[in-house]
C-alpha cells in the first residue's frame, strides 16, 4: 500500500498509479470519466493530486470482481454497500437527507419536521405524525422512573422504553404510518425521560430547553439543529443492528433499544464520553497543545478527530461548532474546544467530528451528564425508524452467512 493510503487524503499520479496497478494513461482515462476526482497542486494544471477516497472505491470494486467472497467480508468494515437504502447519501464531504443538505436543514427546519422527511418524505407530514397521543402508561412506570433517578438519560432510556413497549399495543403495527407514529411517541417519550419525567412542553428540543436550560428560550434553536444533524448517518454500528432487528419483525421500541445498545459502544456514541474526559484533561492542564502531544507520544488516540467518511473534515462536528461559538461567544468551553481544534489540526491535520462539536454543545450549555450521548440517542431514533420502515417494507429477513474457520467434524 501507497503511503500515501495510510493518513493523507490525496496521492501524487504516480503514487494512485501504483496503488491500483494501472498506467499514468489509463489513471487519467479513469480521471477523465469521473472515476477519479484530482485536484491542481499551487494552482498549477500540470501538478496534480488525487483523491485516496476515489483510489481505494475502485480497489474494492475491483476485488469485488475477482474475489466476491473476500469482497462481501471486506464490506462489513467501511467497505462496499451491502443494502440499499433512500434515506442518507453521504457524497463529497456533505451529508444529505433524502437528496436535502443536512446542514441547510439544520438552519431552516425543526427536528420534527426532518424526522418526517426522513419517515414519509415529506416535512409537510410533521404536524399529523407528532399530533398523537402518548402511550398509555402503567401503574409500574412511575415506580421504575424513580428508580432510575440518577442515571444518565441513555441508560434510562434502555430501562424505560421496553417497559412502555409492551403496553403500547398500537407500536405492533408494523405499516409504514403506523411506525412513524410509534416513532413520535417514542421520541417525546425520551424527551420526557431525558428531563427527569416532565411532561412534553411542546416539541423535542422545547422539552430539552425548558428543563435544561430554562433561562435561555435560543437554546432550543441549538438543541433541534444537534438533534437534526444527528438524525441518520448511513449504516453506522447501531443503525445496522436497528435493521437486523427490524428485520425480524420486532417492534420499533425493539429497534431503538437495540440502537441504543450499540451507540453505547466507546466506538460509537459513547465516543462523547472519551471526548469529554479529554477535554477535562485539557482543561486541567491550561495547556491544549501539550495534552495533545502528551497523547501522540505515548500512542493514545485523540478521540473525536477524523472519520473516514469525511477526508476534508465532519461537516456535523464543524456545524456544531460555529453555532455553539456563534451563541456563547465568551465561554470557556468554546475557547477551550478552539484551542483543542487548532492543536489537533496543527498536530495531527484532523479536524473534528459530530462526537466533539456535541460535547462542545453541552459543555457551552452546562447540560446535565451525559446531555451530549442524549442529543446523540435522541436525533439518532429519527435514523432507526426511517430504516424499519424501510426494512419492514421489504418484509425480508437479514441473515447473512459465516464462513466456518474452527476445527473440522
Amino acid at each position: 500500500m501507497a503511503e500515501g493510503m495510510s493518513g493523507n487524503h490525496y496521492l501524487t499520479a504516480r503514487e494512485a498509479a501504483e496503488e491500483l496497478g494501472i498506467s499514468l494513461k489509463t489513471l487519467y482515462a479513469y480521471v477523465s470519466r469521473g472515476l477519479i476526482r484530482s485536484e491542481a497542486v499551487g494552482g498549477k494544471k500540470r501538478n496534480r493530486r488525487y483523491r485516496v477516497e476515489d483510489i481505494k472505491r475502485l480497489k474494492e470494486r475491483a476485488e469485488q470482481r475477482r474475489d466476491p467472497g473476500k469482497a462481501a467480508e471486506s464490506a462489513l468494515s467501511w467497505g462496499m454497500p451491502v443494502m440499499e437504502s433512500g434515506i442518507t447519501l453521504i457524497s463529497d464531504g456533505k451529508l444529505y437527507y433524502r437528496g436535502e443538505d443536512a446542514l441547510d436543514l439544520a438552519a431552516n427546519s425543526a427536528f420534527e419536521e426532518v424526522a418526517a422527511l426522513i419517515w414519509s418524505g415529506e416535512a409537510g407530514n410533521a404536524p399529523e405524525i407528532f399530533g398523537v397521543e402518548p402511550p398509555v402508561l402503567s401503574p409500574r412506570y412511575p415506580i421504575v422512573l424513580k428508580s432510575v433517578a440518577g442515571l444518565a438519560p441513555v441508560e434510562a432510556f434502555q430501562v424505560l422504553l421496553p417497559l412502555v413497549g409492551v403496553e403500547d399495543l398500537a407500536a405492533y403495527d408494523l405499516r409504514a404510518g403506523a411506525v412513524a407514529r410509534a416513532g413520535a411517541r417514542i421520541l417525546l417519550l425520551m424527551a420526557t425521560i431525558a428531563t427527569g419525567g416532565e411532561d412534553a412542553k411542546g416539541s423535542v428540543a422545547e422539552t430539552l430547553q425548558v428543563s435544561w436550560v430554562p433561562r435561555d428560550p435560543e437554546a432550543a434553536t441549538l438543541f433541534d439543529a444537534a438533534l437534526v444533524l444527528c438524525a441518520d448517518h448511513e449504516l453506522n454500528v447501531s443503525t445496522f443492528t436497528a435493521r437486523c432487528v427490524a428485520s425480524s419483525g420486532a417492534t420499533p421500541y425493539a429497534v431503538v433499544t437495540a440502537g441504543l445498545s450499540a451507540l453505547q459502544g466507546t466506538k460509537h456514541g459513547g465516543q462523547t464520553e472519551l471526548v469529554e474526559a479529554f477535554l477535562q484533561e485539557a482543561e486541567a492542564s491550561d495547556d491544549a497543545r501539550r495534552v495533545i502531544a502528551g497523547r501522540l507520544k505515548r500512542g493514545e488516540s485523540v478521540p473525536g478527530f477524523g472519520h473516514s467518511l469525511y477526508p476534508g473534515g465532519d461537516p456535523r462536528g464543524a456545524e456544531l461548532l460555529r453555532l455553539t461559538a456563534a451563541a456563547r461567544p465568551g465561554s470557556p468551553a468554546v475557547a477551550l474546544s478552539a484551542a483543542v481544534v487548532e492543536g489537533v489540526l496543527d498536530l495531527m491535520d484532523e479536524r473534528p467530528t459530530v462526537d466533539f462539536g456535541l460535547v462542545t454543545l453541552a459543555r457551552a450549555l452546562e447540560l446535565p451528564s451525559g446531555g451530549a450521548k442524549a442529543l446523540f440517542a435522541m436525533g439518532r431514533t429519527v435514523g432507526w425508524i426511517g430504516h424499519a420502515i424501510e426494512q419492514y417494507e421489504s418484509d425480508s429477513l437479514i441473515r447473512p452467512r459465516a464462513r466456518y474457520v474452527g476445527k473440522q467434524p
